[in-house]
């Protein structure tokens, strides 16, 4: 299997969305600081992952949550986490 997911940093309420065939490794190392792009971001919560049997399937998902449409289809649909946990405000460095 092949994973899209999405990280929320408790430190800058940034949201972080990567791939991996590997979910809880890539957590874990993500959580351990071992990820040179989230290492000075942390702590994460993971906040949303989806599933696929075909890479690139999963590669054009995450290209797709990446993109301005792909960040709106998230807002909607985690919105009841976002009510509890804000995201940084507009024009702030990473925006999301």
């Amino acid at each position: 299997m092949f994973y899209v997911y999405v990280l929320y940093s408790e430190r800058d309420a940034g949201l972080y969305i990567g791939y991996t065939c590997d979910l809880s490794r890539r957590i874990d190392e993500h959580r351990r600081g071992e990820s040179f792009s989230t290492s000075y971001r942390l702590p994460f919560v993971l906040i949303y992952y989806e599933a696929y049997v075909c890479q690139a399937d999963a590669l054009g998902r995450e290209r797709f949550l990446k993109s301005g449409s792909g960040r709106r289809y998230l807002k909607k649909q985690l919105m009841h986490f976002f009510m509890a946990h804000p995201l940084r405000a507009a024009g702030t460095k990473e925006e999301v």
